[in-house]
């Protein structure tokens, strides 16, 4: 591992950053003669080396949802359908063909000749085991959400099945898709879902050769991949992912030639190391929204959150448009609502907005009976240096905000135990490009949702389940409005993704965040 550690930009508030990007461009100018040496990653030995700072509790799709997970899934497993990312287009991926039957009701022709990694033969089983079995709530699918819709699949014969869903779902093309990964039945129902974990099997471009929880995963090209996949045939021999939680190693580790692609670089450092002869900054806007949740429930840590003057107070003393400027960078967006501006139903025109107003955030928290502020935690497991922006923010108004900095499975299991207060938050939709797949996971009574309001549920419930557009988006859009008044949450923007990588590498950002193994290739 390179010794060539520095310190990376401080994330006070915005007149506080020169210092600290002129430290950082000395850190790595003294760091650079390392790029010349022999790079231990690249395309000499057809090996992709990549760092990520989250390690997933599990490498089933359906027992994760961290970002790293869900690059692993895309690139090992398949799913029924498959939309482009350009075109939005659905193209058939283990189905060949699909129909809608009735409002509940669609019918999959599958394609024949799919083999999984281990050899078994994918057919009509794979499909109907996978999807009833993680669709049970009894199994406690991490990813419930993503399949509670669905009320059965059956065989119909070895290559076509029938899928009902619980009631008019329109948003089932967007989910079978992109997070509906289909496992071997076979396999899959003698090893179940800590078997999978174990010894990934999926019928991806990619298959699992070496997987160290919490340390490593190794993925090699699968030679064997169907022709017919809108998934191009994956070019890159072998892909190694590496756990590392600090980014100033993993910075190293790039510079040094140790690694071969980053992402999640906080802009300014992904511009600095950009300027490397020997790497690449590639950036581009996501569909991931960033948020703050506030606990309202009974029994939350913080009860100043349950009065709606705090929760204001919290949102007018955050400068969004300077953070989104100085620390966030170029392709992001403010958002007013909570949901990804590109997503279906999702609106940000006519939601109540709270401007940056410092003063204005005193007034509330000494009408409140808080004119001397008071304690409070915010957890947090990514963009560190916004997080800590925002604490330097609630400091100037009286709110002493100490962060509690997690790996993800350990934030969200305390948000879920009613454990947290204030939660600095990302969400990626998992892919999908619908509002259900966003707004309701922290809204809808779900476990990740802390406010609880029946009228919000309700309203969202209905949007999720209405076919007819006009009808379906207003719902949605009362939803949103609601959540804004009650100020429920903080919206903050939308993340762009900065990656930095080695110039060897051919390599294309996506708005879904998708690290497209399959997708890449050597210079």
């Amino acid at each position: 591992m390179a010794d060539c550690r520095f310190t990376p930009v401080s994330p006070a508030l915005p007149s506080r950053r020169t210092p600290a990007l002129h430290a950082l461009a000395a850190a790595l100018l003294a760091c650079a003669t390392l790029a010349s040496q022999p790079a231990l990653a690249g395309k000499k030995d057809d090996t992709l080396r990549m760092a990520y700072d989250q390690a997933p509790e599990s490498v089933d799709p359906y027992f994760n949802n961290v970002r790293i997970g869900v690059i692993i899934a895309a690139n090992v497993w398949d799913t029924l359908l498959y939309r482009d990312p350009v075109t939005n287009e659905y193209k058939g991926q283990l189905a060949k063909s699909w129909k809608q039957v009735d409002d509940k009701t669609m019918e999959f022709e599958l394609r024949e000749g799919v083999k999984f990694h281990n050899g078994e033969e994918f057919d009509a089983d794979s499909v109907v085991y996978t999807l009833n079995y993680v669709a049970d709530p009894k199994n406690k699918a991490v990813t419930q959400q993503n399949v509670a819709w669905i009320d059965k699949v059956e065989k119909i014969d070895k290559y076509k099945v029938r899928l009902t869903t619980k009631e008019p779902f329109p948003g089932a093309k967007e989910y079978l898709s992109t997070t509906a990964a289909i496992h071997p039945a076979k396999y899959y129902q003698e090893v179940g879902p800590k078997g999978m974990n174990a010894k990934p099997v999926g019928s991806g471009p990619y298959k699992v050769t070496d997987y160290q929880p919490g340390k490593s995963i190794t993925l090699e090209r699968n030679a064997d991949y169907f022709k017919d996949s809108p998934k191009a045939q994956p070019k890159i021999g072998r892909v190694v992912i590496r756990f590392i939680p600090d980014r100033q190693t993993q910075m190293a580790e790039v510079i040094s030639g140790g690694e071969d692609l980053i992402m999640s670089v906080p802009k300014d450092q992904a511009e600095q190391l950009g300027q490397m002869p020997n790497l690449q900054m590639v950036t581009g806007n996501t569909m991931r929204i960033v948020f703050m949740q506030m606990n309202i429930q009974d029994g939350t840590p913080a009860p100043q959150l349950k009065d709606e003057r705090v929760r204001r107070a919290i949102i007018h003393a955050i400068d969004r448009n300077a953070m989104l400027k100085n620390i966030v960078g170029e392709g992001g967006g403010l958002i007013n609502t909570i949901c990804t501006p590109s997503q279906v139903g999702c609106t940000q025109d006519g939601a109540p907005t709270y401007k940056y107003d410092p003063a204005l955030a005193k007034k509330l928290l000494a009408d409140a009976g808080y004119a001397n502020g008071f304690d409070i935690d915010i957890v947090a497991y990514r963009e560190r240096n916004q997080t800590e922006a925002i604490i330097n923010y609630l400091q100037a108004v009286g709110i002493r905000a100490k962060l509690n900095y997690l790996q993800y499975a350990a934030m969200r299991d305390m948000i879920r135990a009613n454990k947290a207060s204030l939660t600095h938050q990302t969400w990626g939709s998992n892919l999908v490009n619908d509002v259900s797949a966003s707004t309701p996971v922290y809204f809808a009574f779900g476990n990740d949702d802390v406010t609880r309001d029946a009228q919000v549920r309700d309203l969202l419930n209905k949007g999720d389940h209405t076919i007819d557009p006009a009808p379906r988006n207003a719902a949605y859009k009362e939803a949103l409005d609601l959540i804004a008044q009650k100020a429920y949450a903080v919206p903050l923007w939308t993340l762009p993704a900065y990656y930095v990588a080695t110039k060897d590498v051919n390599f294309k950002p996506y708005s879904d965040e998708l690290v497209r193994f399959w997708d890449m290739s050597w210079k």
